[in-house]
């Protein structure tokens, strides 16, 4: 089993990502964050494969919360899932050290996939994210 820690300020977002990734049968959301502060705690009782971060939450955002994680914990395979996307927050992202950037608009059957490949050692960045990779928006 893959296991994901998820970090969202929406509860509704949260509960349809675990269901959405619990379908799959070999993904199990062991741990869920309202809050970015919240993000290393549980990362360090979990041990998570995988963490998906939203960007904008309260108190500590997805991208603070991804830099103390991956500080503490480099081998971590993190994935920001936000609404947002602007070349300087994929641009910064990939300088943390993330390994994916998706979009909440995104198919959302393909998550699954997307946290395979991840736990696999690959990486998971939306098509509009990796065309501002490229420069090319």
């Amino acid at each position: 089993m893959i296991k994901v820690l998820l970090a969202d300020d929406h509860a509704f977002v949260r509960d349809a990502l675990v269901d959405l990734l619990s379908e799959s049968g070999d993904v199990t959301v062991v741990a869920e964050c309202e809050d970015g502060e919240q993000v290393l705690e549980a990362a360090q009782r979990t041990e998570p494969d995988v963490v998906l971060l939203d960007l904008a939450m309260p108190r500590v955002t997805g991208l603070e919360a991804a830099r103390e994680l991956l500080a503490a914990q480099p081998r971590t395979r993190v994935v920001i899932l936000t609404g947002s996307l602007t070349p300087a927050l994929v641009k910064e992202a990939e300088e943390i050290g993330v390994v994916g950037y998706l979009l909440k608009d995104d198919d959302p059957g393909a998550l699954p996939g997307h946290v395979r490949a991840v736990a696999a050692g690959g990486t998971a960045w939306s098509a509009a994210a990796s065309a501002h990779q490229r420069g090319a928006v």
